[in-house]
């Protein structure tokens, strides 16, 4: 009887120590104090990791990355030091709420596709941008199956690759900036904090012989700044858009071995990755060519606002001599027509080539030409070659016009025989320009005293150094004209120059 009462005894205390190793074991799996719980199985045996602070927990403070287990529906198991500093927020916090909410609203869409991807095999990866602690960021998550004592899980990593994101992003905008300051029409630099030329594009050799980058702004380009009465110089337009200021377009002037050069600069901050300007980026246009032109427009607008208002009195005062002199309407509107053809021709004539001005015998040719050949044995042009400002020109032409008029009609070029000269002569401060007749019919003086005569005589007005005679030989009109030296632009003929 002792036996049997001894051997019950054992095996209940066998029982009991037994039940007292598995409470134990479970109490140890629940405060995390087992790393691995082993399962023999008839195949194989299966190890199940149970995460204790000795094992994958120690393995996990020790990365430098984030890092986290979830259960199977997402449910936070652990989150490491790592973690927890880039989303801002404690264990506590983390384990009361879904961590996936904790990476915002995009990057909660994100994770959970991951998760879902995940949950079907394999490891997954994948980028997105979370709501940290120090801001926006961009991390690369991987997923992986774990394996948890009580069923599966998911493994996570939070790899921080804003840096990296951020100096790609840089460097593409660098590449792209050197694209731009490569296709800039204008020349560009870049200055740094310290208004150093850092880059600069090609257009800037325009400008400068050798290499501009480590040159000062204001040693490199020494501007003057037109309406700024001195108070801006090239070092303050520098700090003025180093400090966040956009300047210009505002017209300067560089003195260089090329001379002269009329700019317009721009100038504005560079930003970097910070709040602040890193430096200033300065455009500079050559407007050189363009400021000229402008000139040469404002003094064409000049003289043609000159030679209508001219014009307009002198079309009046011809249509008042004209009717004064006329003996019905039929002869002014033939004599008054006439001499305005003569005045539109000198003006067209003016129109083809204003700069350089008309020559005595662009005049003589465009009247003498309906009525005789240039090159005929009749018609003699000497000395011709000098060229006259616009307002000497218009004079001269009208008063050819009826020098012309008269020999067709009266003088030397009413019949085949009749000769006609005219010649200029360069003497000191004037220019004789002398027109005479021959071999027509014997020419009597006018017994009235016209308009045509009138305006041979006084065309030049009191320009000339001399006055206009006009003399009615019986063998041909002759007519002595005097132009002062200043009315002449130029003189193609280089004997006459020197």
């Amino acid at each position: 009887m002792d036996l049997p009462r001894a051997d019950g005894s054992a095996e209940s205390a066998e029982l009991r120590r037994r039940l007292a190793e598995a409470e134990e074991t479970l109490r140890a799996i629940r405060e995390g104090e087992v790393d691995a719980l082993v399962i023999r199985g008839a195949a194989r045996d299966e190890v199940f990791a149970l995460g204790s602070e000795d094992s994958y927990r120690t393995f996990m403070e020790t990365m430098e990355i984030g890092a986290a287990a979830l259960d199977a529906d997402g449910k936070l198991v652990y989150v490491n030091a790592a973690l927890q500093a880039l989303l801002g927020a404690g264990s506590q916090e983390l384990q009361h709420a879904d961590l996936v909410q904790w990476v915002g609203p995009a990057g909660e869409l994100a994770l959970r596709r991951l998760i879902d991807r995940c949950a079907r095999g394999g490891r997954h990866r994948e980028q997105l941008a979370i709501v940290g602690a120090s801001g926006e960021r961009t991390v690369e998550v991987t997923a992986a199956p774990l394996e948890l004592a009580f069923g599966r899980g998911y493994a996570l990593t939070f790899t921080d690759v804003t840096e990296r994101f951020e100096a790609v992003a840089a460097s593409e905008g660098e590449r792209i900036g050197h694209a731009v300051l490569a296709l800039s029409n204008d020349a560009v630099v870049v200055c740094n904090a310290a208004g150093t030329i850092t880059q600069a594009n090609a257009k800037v050799r325009q400008f400068l012989d050798g290499a501009s980058t480590g040159l000062q702004f204001d040693e490199a380009f020494p501007l003057t700044f037109a309406m700024s009465s001195g108070l801006l110089g090239p070092a303050d337009l520098v700090e003025l858009a180093r400090s966040g200021s956009s300047v210009g377009p505002i017209e300067a002037v560089l003195r260089d071995d090329a001379g002269k050069r009329t700019l317009l600069v721009g100038a504005g901050p560079l930003r970097g990755a910070g709040d602040g300007a890193s430096g200033s980026i300065i455009t500079l246009s050559d407007v050189t060519d363009q400021r000229a032109a402008e000139r040469r427009q404002r003094l064409l607008m000049g003289e043609l606002t000159h030679r209508v208002k001219n014009t307009l009195t002198l079309v009046l005062s011809i249509a008042n001599r004209t009717i004064a002199g006329s003996r019905d309407l039929a002869e002014f509107r033939t004599a008054f027509g006439r001499r305005l053809e003569a005045l539109a021709a000198t003006h067209n004539l003016l129109a083809e080539d204003f700069s350089a001005g008309l020559t005595l015998e662009d005049l003589a040719v465009a009247e003498l030409t309906p009525y005789i050949a240039v090159g005929s044995e009749r018609l003699t042009l000497e000395g011709l070659q000098h060229r006259l400002n616009s307002d000497t020109a218009v004079a001269l032409g009208l008063i050819f016009h009826e020098l012309v008029t008269n020999a067709v009609k009266y003088g030397a070029l009413s019949n085949e025989r009749g000769r006609v000269s005219l010649t200029a002569e360069r003497s000191g401060g004037e220019l004789e320009i002398i027109w005479c007749e021959e071999g027509g019919p014997t020419v009597l003086p006018p017994s009235r005293h016209g308009f045509g005569q009138t305006l041979i005589l006084r065309g030049l007005g009191s320009s000339g150094p001399k006055p206009t005679t006009l003399d009615y030989r019986p063998e041909g009109v002759l007519c002595r004209m005097h132009v002062a030296t200043s009315a002449l632009i130029a003189d193609a003929d280089p004997a006459a120059a020197g």
